[in-house]
């Protein structure tokens, strides 16, 4: 068999395995259905915000569950990851957590999952003496065997590197709605800084400027473009081929420290001066929605001007949109260093 060449310098696969799986450590549990909806209904296991739209599941495919977990029939594992004060943060199998809440049924539980009332089975084939039953109508020996089923529980800890944690989120997110890059970090990335780029994604200048589909409006896309802008502001010239990842690692850098008053304060006047220079927005046409790559050009070039606080031409604003040379700075396919750092100066310049 021919070996494959191997360049100099270049990590061997075994390397690659070694450092990688010393980043992750996972702890597994076989815990009861009870030890389960109680630890979430005390809080000890949480759903984040972002999760919570995926409360989906139709009451015949909830009681389909409840019926696997009766007759002993493997269910999938609970996948969670430990918070910093040691609660649990569910990161796969929020609508199997969520489906022994609703048939557990207690007020707090039902607030949790947004029902109004304990689930009635429906629909069984196997065990069609339990259709039309809930929990409490069960004999008190069909309840104890039921809430002492054990579920399988596997927990990212605490050791694990939080670059690790967003990996956990974005592969095991097998929900009935997928979450984006945006909604991952608001779970894995919490802290000061995401919540201010939830409050800075709300200012009317920001949002008057941004044209976006009507299915990103709510599912972190403007947080996204928030985050963007102070990341690529700040670290443009260090900018490699992945965005995911230099956006990931200026956030966790950033995830403790509240967004700073100079942040601050460039951001309200970039787009307070792009609202007022692009009546229809970062967009090339008059309903179109705001191109990445143009959003990343316009926005932090004008805040680089800014910046250097010297009388600014913003009657080129509009013209600059439909630039033969920054169409090319932002074309796909140019997500590379020289084009990142080429588009923003290009902007930055030609504002000066």
């Amino acid at each position: 068999m021919r070996k494959m060449p191997v360049t100099a310098g270049a990590e061997s696969l075994q390397d690659q395995l070694d450092r990688e799986r010393r980043l992750v450590s996972f702890d597994s549990y076989d815990l009861s259905v009870r030890q389960l909806v109680e630890m979430f209904d005390s809080g000890e296991i949480e759903v984040p915000p972002e999760y919570q739209r995926q409360f989906i599941w139709r009451p015949d495919r909830e009681s389909e569950l409840i019926e696997s977990v009766m007759l002993g029939i493997p269910v999938p594992s609970l996948f969670m990851a430990t918070n910093r004060d040691s609660t649990w943060e569910i990161v796969d199998g929020v609508q199997r957590l969520s489906t022994l809440a609703h048939f557990m049924g207690t007020n707090t539980l039902l607030k949790k999952v947004k029902r109004e009332k304990p689930l009635c089975i429906e629909g069984l084939e196997k065990l069609s003496a339990l259709n039309g039953t809930s929990h409490e109508n069960l004999p008190r020996p069909i309840q104890l065997m039921f809430s002492t089923r054990p579920m399988r529980v596997t927990v990212l800890n605490d050791k694990s590197d939080l670059n690790v944690r967003f990996d956990l989120f974005e592969r095991l997110n097998t929900g009935g709605i997928s979450l984006t890059n945006q909604e991952i970090r608001n779970c894995v990335f919490r802290g000061p800084f995401n919540d201010d780029l939830k409050t800075l994604a709300t200012n009317e200048h920001f949002t008057a400027t941004i044209k976006l589909k009507e299915s990103d409006k709510n599912n972190g896309t403007l947080e996204e473009l928030v985050l963007r802008f102070f990341a690529y502001l700040e670290k443009y010239t260090e900018f490699e081929h992945s965005v995911k990842g230099f956006l990931n690692d200026y956030m966790k850098s950033k995830s403790t420290s509240p967004v700073s008053k100079s942040q601050r304060t460039v951001f309200a006047k970039t787009f307070e001066l792009l609202h007022q220079s692009l009546p229809f927005g970062i967009s090339r046409k008059t309903k179109g929605v705001t191109p990445l790559n143009l959003f990343e050009a316009i926005s932090v070039g004008t805040a680089l001007a800014i910046q250097t606080n010297q009388p600014l031409s913003l009657k080129r604003l509009p013209k600059l949109l439909d630039n033969p040379q920054l169409k090319g700075l932002t074309a796909g396919g140019t997500n590379n260093r020289k084009m990142v750092t080429g588009r923003i100066e290009f902007v930055r310049n030609a504002l000066l």
